[in-house]
């Protein structure tokens, strides 16, 4: 590597440790660290949200799997946008905003807890943080290390270790100020480059009409002709040939197409894709959070062009880039597609920005991916270590406790066991794209419920939220273990106790656990509270009046 680029590098990471300095010496209290003073800037908050939002999951986990299954993922980008920023913003953010204010909230399981008053359900939702937030970010990191691995031809553990250590550096440092100043800085750097990796895409394959139209002349020649009259069986599993197999056996015609209605690569992308991510994220933890940030809810509106922007580049750039890799490495690759020339679905995005780009941008992409990276692996770091401070430790004990050193001292434990599952997980088929759906679905079944209902209805009840909560993760969880085409299989456990994969058969088995969780959450939710007693009064009064 050439000194020019050596020194960018030194410089980003010193005007990374700078904004984690400014963040810390902006930090005079636990409002400060754990909610940023609730003060921050529309720009600064929109970025930061959708920088949050959008990880290395969606660039190389997502690009990915776009790269396997086509344009049929930009479903996910309409959810993204309709869901998790006009709903998100439009409806949700002033109330959660003003609710958390009032109940001097500062934390998402902290706003539950003190909205229902109960320590019960923010005790809950900190275990459920801490339980299943660190596959997420396991997910996150190893994305970016992959890619790191890759530029810099160094061993993925080192690269992994070197990685977390600069993240925690500046999260425990500048608390959610240090994140949210670094989240702007990483957003900027990784909208630029998904713009300009757009536009040299099309270019490198002739324009726009004709890069589209490649991609039906490789799906012909790379899959439907030479994968037509060959069994699975006959495939290495979870190699490149075996995946494309899968997804014509799913019901996939191609890159450009939607899969057959209700076959099931159409449930796979709509239940656990199109809705596992795009309706959990109003739920995720460290989301909601950023709502509590900002001072009124003009800085929300304001808001709300940014982030939308922000998130089309994004998704919608890379899953078209991931599926049109293959017209590239087609043309340019001895007629192989991505999967065939990348070896994986985790490393089509790494290897074709690596192979397919100039050397000058793959070093300016790497500082995308490592901004996408950082900016959401500091927030659910953040996230965890306030899950162990504020709502765990603190809340047990009856001690006077220094909440914000215990929330650093969580996070550093939160960041081992992340990094461990990251070490663990990092050869698993799909792991990045598919640890993310998990949580988000998870967290739509655990939390929205209560959540919407703690905003918009004043009859909602504490027992009610109580049993939603408990419903949404009991049936989550036997739908993962139990029935789910790949979780139950990979898990084990239906295996080992009834003897077989999965306790159903057929196509119910590719429909994703949120698609059943969620009703049943939110019909308990709804029954419970009408035949449990209402809550106080004077409490609903501090909830909701102004």
């Amino acid at each position: 590597m050439g000194m020019v680029e050596n020194i960018i590098i030194i410089a980003y990471l010193a005007f990374v440790g700078y904004l984690g300095f400014l963040g810390y010496k902006k930090t005079k209290n636990k409002t400060d660290y754990l909610i940023a003073g609730r003060d921050t800037h529309p720009f600064i908050m929109a970025l930061s949200y959708g920088a949050t939002f959008i990880s290395t999951a969606a660039i190389v986990g997502f690009g990915g799997v776009a790269a396997w299954l086509g344009n049929s993922l930009l479903w996910l980008t309409f959810f993204n946008i309709f869901v998790g920023i006009f709903i998100a913003f439009v409806f949700l953010g002033n109330p959660t905003r003003k609710m958390g204010y009032r109940l001097d909230a500062h934390t998402f399981p902290e706003f539950l807890g003190k909205r229902y008053d109960s320590k019960f359900i923010q005790l809950f939702g900190a275990i459920i943080i801490l339980l299943f937030m660190p596959l997420y970010a396991a997910g996150v990191l190893i994305g970016g290390t992959q890619f790191i691995s890759l530029y810099f031809h160094v061993d993925y553990d080192m690269a992994l270790f070197v990685f977390s250590i600069i993240i925690t550096a500046y999260v425990i440092a500048g608390g959610l100020k240090g994140v949210m100043f670094t989240d702007a800085l990483q957003g900027t750097i990784m909208f630029v480059a998904m713009v300009i990796l757009l536009f040299a895409t099309f270019n490198a394959l002739g324009g726009v009409n004709e890069a589209f139209g490649k991609l039906d002349v490789v799906w012909n020649a790379t899959v439907l002709e030479p994968l037509s009259n060959i069994s699975l069986k006959e495939l290495k599993p979870g190699g490149p040939d075996f995946m494309m197999k899968l997804s014509q056996l799913w019901g996939f015609e191609g890159w450009n197409k939607m899969p057959q209605f209700l076959s099931e690569g159409w449930l796979f992308v709509i239940t656990s894709i199109t809705f596992g991510v795009g309706i959990g994220v109003l739920a995720q933890p460290q989301l909601v959070v950023r709502f509590m940030t900002v001072s009124s809810k003009r800085e929300l509106n304001r808001a709300v062009l940014i982030g939308g922007i922000f998130i089309i580049a994004m998704t919608g750039i890379i899953f078209i880039v991931g599926a049109l890799s293959n017209a590239w490495y087609y043309e340019f690759n001895e007629g192989k597609n991505a999967l065939q020339s990348a070896g994986a679905i985790g490393k089509v995005i790494p290897h074709f920005i690596n192979t397919a780009m100039p050397k000058w941008f793959a070093f300016i992409f790497l500082f995308a991916l490592i901004s996408a990276a950082m900016s959401t692996l500091s927030s659910q770091f953040h996230t965890m270590g306030t899950a162990v401070g504020r709502d765990l430790i603190e809340l047990v004990s009856k001690k006077d406790m220094n909440s914000t050193m215990i929330t650093r001292l969580g996070i550093v434990i939160m960041i081992i066991f992340s990094v461990s599952l990251a070490y663990a997980f990092d050869e698993q088929p799909a792991i990045i794209a598919r640890s993310t759906s998990i949580f988000f679905a998870l967290c739509a079944a655990i939390f929205l419920p209560a959540f919407l209902g703690g905003l918009f209805w004043k009859g909602a009840t504490q027992t009610g939220a109580k049993i939603s909560m408990i419903v949404g993760f009991l049936v989550s969880s036997f739908w993962l273990l139990f029935v789910h085409f790949k979780e139950a299989k990979e898990l084990g456990l239906a295996k080992a106790i009834f003897g077989s994969h999965s306790l159903l058969s057929g196509k119910i088995i590719f429909v994703d656990a949120l698609v059943i969780a969620l009703p049943l959450s939110a019909i308990a939710f709804i029954i419970v509270s009408k035949m449990t007693q209402k809550m106080d009064e004077k409490h609903l009064e501090k909830c909701f009046n102004d």
